[in-house]
């Protein structure tokens, strides 16, 4: 949102979540793993430009585990042979016929790196010796300032200008969401004034997803700012009330004409002055009628004009 526009910010402390992990096979049953990187396999290297001890492997992985014996470990000879490779890769060689995406969190959360097939690479500043897991993509995502989303089907991902940090991250658009909201709407409030906002979140990141054509003043081209100019994201911060609320609602499309519009909101109806014409939510408002025993769409619909839900 614009920087005059009154926000409601949880004070509570937030609580991060890993996400849902994928059941993976464990170390010891895991199939071909060699310490050769062989065609058909993605492999970690425990040093830069490929060198190093090699850990090698044939599927998506959610948490390496950190101990010996049950850790993901480096197989190869050289460097690094024996540790175990959560938080300790540097580079790594996609041999695979998928792109494969690079988590900093176990459970394929957090900042990620994605390396095409046939890719020879180092992992970046952020990720290097910070890889907690991995995921063979089903499909190439998008690259450069180009969305997959449409007015009718969701992005995968969204880019977000990290201000001070002064870079632009990629982030799997539902990650985005679920660290959104909490930073925008109490998690103690009503459930259905959770899932209006956990829609108009989603409309506001989606709408820019679409529409944008910002860029750094290095030229990096982005969707939306990490502050309050768009939206407070915070990694790590989801909860797991807001994330329900997320969950409950994803199915579900928010437009107006047809058309994935730019859903705003404010604290109050008072705190919005003149911007109050059918775009903007009152955060306060969605609470006391979520109260007062208003459903989630009831509430979109007083606020929003001209809208539709549909699924």
């Amino acid at each position: 949102m614009h920087p005059r526009t009154v926000r409601l910010i949880s004070r509570l402390t937030a609580i991060a979540l890993g996400g849902t992990v994928l059941a993976t096979a464990s170390p010891a049953s895991a199939a071909n793993r060699d310490g050769i990187c062989q065609a058909g396999e993605f492999c970690y290297y425990f040093n830069s430009n490929n060198q190093g001890s090699v850990s090698d492997f044939t599927g998506s992985v959610a948490d390496y585990a950190t101990k010996q014996p049950s850790c993901y470990d480096f197989k190869g000879p050289g460097n690094g042979k024996g540790k175990c490779i959560k938080n300790a890769a540097a580079s790594v060689w996609n041999r695979s016929s998928k792109t494969v995406r690079v988590y900093y969190n176990s459970g394929h959360t957090g900042t990620y790196q994605d390396f095409g097939p046939g890719t020879k690479g180092n992992l970046n500043s952020t990720l290097k010796n910070q890889n907690a897991s991995h995921k063979l993509l089903s499909s190439a995502p998008p690259t450069g300032c180009k969305t997959d989303g449409t007015d009718t089907k969701l992005p995968t991902t969204i880019l977000v200008y990290r201000k001070s940090l002064n870079r632009v991250e990629r982030v799997a658009f539902k990650t985005y969401v679920k660290n959104v909201l909490p930073n925008e709407w109490v998690s103690s409030w009503p459930r259905d004034s959770l899932r209006a906002g956990a829609m108009a979140v989603k409309n506001f990141g989606w709408y820019w997803a679409l529409h944008s054509n910002r860029k750094t003043a290095s030229g990096q081209c982005f969707d939306v700012y990490d502050h309050t100019s768009s939206q407070v994201y915070k990694p790590g911060s989801a909860k797991a009330v807001t994330s329900a609320a997320v969950d409950a609602t994803w199915g579900t499309r928010l437009t107006r004409n047809g058309k994935i519009f730019r859903a705003q909101y404010c604290a109050t109806t008072t705190a919005c002055g003149n911007w109050v014409n059918g775009d903007w939510m009152s955060q306060n408002g969605s609470r006391d009628k979520a109260r007062a025993g208003w459903s989630y769409s009831r509430i979109l619909q007083h606020y929003y004009t001209g809208i539709a839900l549909s699924s």
